[in-house]
């Protein structure tokens, strides 16, 4: 079980730090409907529009979005495998 967490972990690492260049700049089905629809027009920004991640880059450059990436895989395992064993030490605990 251990050897599939490191393996999706890499996994994880590999598409979020390189195949993330290869991405398509065009909108999506969702952007592209709201574009052709108009309610694009009424689209405000969020609050987080200037943070350091928005927009999948780092800083707002588009040469560090693998980076980003990785940066966001890394907080969200870390994140993730934190409550995991919290909540074991809990459950272990009863």
């Amino acid at each position: 079980m251990k050897k599939f967490f490191i393996g999706f972990a890499f996994v994880s690492l590999l598409i979020a730090g390189v195949l993330s260049y290869f991405a398509s700049g065009d909108p999506d089905g969702l952007d592209k409907t709201v574009e052709d629809t108009g309610i694009a027009e009424h689209a405000q920004e969020h609050p987080f529009s200037g943070s350091t991640f928005a927009d999948y880059a780092l800083g707002g450059d588009d040469k560090f979005t693998g980076l980003a990436g990785v940066l966001g895989v890394v907080v969200v395992l870390g994140l993730s495998f934190g409550l995991f064993w919290v909540l074991r030490k809990k459950s272990d605990a009863r």
